[in-house]
Formats: C-alpha cells, sequence, structure tokens
C-alpha cells in the first residue's frame, strides 16, 4: 500500500502536465503541439502566440490555482470537522462570497472592491456559521454542517431576489454565479495568486495540528494543541481562499468536496500529504474541467461551474448513503 501511494503522486503529476498540453492545444482553435512549442520557444506566429499567452494560459492558471485552493481548503475543513461532506461551498462561504460579489457587480464596483466585498460577506457567514453551531467553548461539527446549509440556502435566495430587482445586471449575475474562467486575464491572476498560494502555504502549516485535532479534541488539547484558535484560523484563511477565488472566478462547487474525498482514498488520511495531493490533483481537475467547458459546444463554451455541480451533487448523495449505510451498520 505504502509503494503504492508512492507511485501515485508522481503518475498524478504526469497526469497534470498532460492535462495542461492538451488545454493549451485544444478549444475553438486547434493549434498542434509542435507550433505550441514554437510559441513558447518564441518562435511561433503572432495569432498562435495571441491564443496560447493571452487568452488561454491566464484562464488554465487561475483554473489551476482555484482547483488547487478549493481542494486544499476542502480537505482541511473535512479533517477539522472530521466529516466527508464538508467544503467551503456546503458550509455556505462559497455562497456568502457571492452574495458579496453580487453586491459588488450591482453597484459597478471594480474587481479589487469586488474581491473586499465577497471576503467580507464568506466571513460573516463562516463567523454566523460559527456562532450558531457553538455551544459553550465547543462546536459541534454537525452543527456547523446544517448551519452552513441553511445560510447557503438562504443567501442563494438573496442573490435571485438581487438578480430580479437589478435586470440590467442580470445577465453578468447569472453568467458569474454559474462559475466560469473565460473572461480570466493576467490581472486577475497576479491579484488572486498571493492570495491562494499564499494563504495554502498557511494551511498546510496548520495539518500537523488538524492531524492532531482528528484523533479527539480532548486528546489534542491534551498534547498542547489549542483546537478553538487553529480552528479559528483555519476557518478564516478558507474564507478569505474561497471568497478570492469566487470574487475571480464565481460559484465553482463542490471542487472541494470531491476531490478531498478521492485523494483521502489514494494517499490516505494523513494531512501532510493528502492536501498537497489534493492541491495537485484539484488543479488537474479544474484545468480538465475548463477545458470541457470550452469544447463541448465549441466554438460557445458551458460555464464549468455547471460541469462541477453535475459531478458534485451525486457525488454528494453518494456520501450521504455511506454515511447512512455506516451509521445503520453500527
Amino acid at each position: 500500500m505504502k509503494l503504492l501511494h508512492r507511485c501515485i503522486r508522481p503518475f498524478t503529476l504526469v497526469i497534470f502536465l498532460i492535462t495542461l498540453l492538451f488545454s493549451i492545444s485544444y478549444g475553438a482553435v486547434h493549434i498542434p503541439f509542435a507550433d505550441v512549442v514554437r510559441v513558447f520557444l518564441g518562435s511561433g506566429n503572432d495569432t498562435d502566440q495571441f491564443i496560447i499567452l493571452s487568452l488561454r494560459l491566464p484562464r488554465i492558471v487561475e483554473a489551476a490555482m482555484a482547483g488547487a485552493g478549493l481542494s486544499i481548503v476542502g480537505a482541511c475543513l473535512q479533517a477539522l470537522l472530521r466529516n466527508p461532506m464538508a467544503d467551503p461551498y456546503v458550509l455556505g462561504v462559497s455562497s456568502g462570497a457571492a452574495f458579496g460579489a453580487t453586491i459588488a457587480i450591482i453597484l459597478g464596483l471594480g474587481l479589487f472592491q469586488m474581491s473586499l466585498s465577497a471576503f467580507f460577506f464568506a466571513l460573516v457567514t463562516i463567523y454566523m456559521v460559527y456562532t450558531f453551531a457553538k455551544t459553550g467553548f465547543k462546536v459541534s461539527p454537525t452543527a456547523m454542517l446544517l448551519a452552513g446549509i441553511a445560510l447557503s440556502t438562504f443567501l442563494t435566495a438573496l442573490i435571485s431576489l438581487l438578480m430580479l430587482l437589478n435586470h440590467d445586471e442580470l445577465s453578468k449575475i447569472v453568467f458569474w454565479t454559474m462559475g466560469s474562467f473565460s473572461l480570466i486575464t493576467w490581472t486577475q491572476v497576479y491579484f488572486s495568486a498571493p492570495v491562494i498560494l499564499g494563504g495554502s502555504l498557511i494551511l498546510y502549516f496548520f495539518t500537523r495540528d488538524i492531524n492532531v485535532i482528528m484523533t479527539g479534541e480532548e486528546a489534542a488539547e491534551h498534547l498542547g494543541v489549542d483546537t478553538e484558535a487553529v480552528k479559528k484560523y483555519v476557518l478564516l484563511l478558507s474564507s478569505l481562499i474561497t471568497a478570492t477565488i469566487v470574487s475571480i472566478s464565481g460559484i465553482i462547487g463542490f471542487v472541494g468536496l470531491i476531490i478531498p474525498n478521492i485523494s483521502r482514498l489514494l494517499v490516505g488520511p494523513d494531512n501532510r500529504i493528502l492536501v498537497p495531493f489534493s492541491a495537485l490533483l484539484g488543479a488537474t481537475f479544474m484545468v480538465f474541467t475548463d477545458t470541457l467547458a470550452r469544447l463541448i459546444l465549441a466554438p460557445a463554451e458551458i460555464p464549468s461551474g455547471i460541469i462541477t455541480a453535475a459531478l458534485g451533487g451525486p457525488f454528494f448523495l453518494y456520501l450521504l448513503i455511506k454515511s447512512k449505510n455506516k451509521a445503520e451498520s453500527m
């Protein structure tokens, strides 16, 4: 089993690199691999250079970062709450960020203000979830999930109401809430990269404490881990990463649910290994999904969020059934 775990990581890296090459080459306009190589060597024609360097590459980089970031957040939340169904979408963080970004769109604010609005409302949402789930000095993981689902539903309803009341911005909000990387530029990549990569790196430093908390909060506290402080820091960083991704690409649901669960089956539950592997697998999945979004109805595109939701919904039901069967067998 250990040998399998060691082999799966370089194999996944190879798949990621192949996916990148495929995504750069294929789209509404097919560019042969030889021409792709010429572009990176600086000898490609102007049209190929524009398509690859100005259109495809920024969205591929952003999709990879978004997939990695959401997967890392999902892995940390699932381990911290000891529940395989936890992710930023289910906990309401995505809906909170989406609500903030929707307000920014209606007010005609820029990218930076939109991200601040998304982060603020994501933070407010996770604070409310945390408060509703807190009993005394402890937080119930199950209560957090239920509160997250309730708030997510409520915020989604508010977003729908804002869409009805603002017809001029309706198409922008609808397109944005579906989740897409079609309008990504290098400016957005430069803006989001420090937050997503920096926040993910800091989350990785908490993986040891999260591993200890997984054994039980009382045992973790006896070993010197401040469990409530770790929860707060992880939730704060998760909100920051999710809000940044949502403000750039819209709602990309269920990536943080699917990828960590698959990764856990492949490399085990040790978060020091699971988190970076989830990042790699999440980046691969998101780049592949975005490529599908470009190819299925080419030259038209479908939002990437539709594909991830179509995959994530059944997977969520599978986890519910699995948890139910496990509970009945005990």
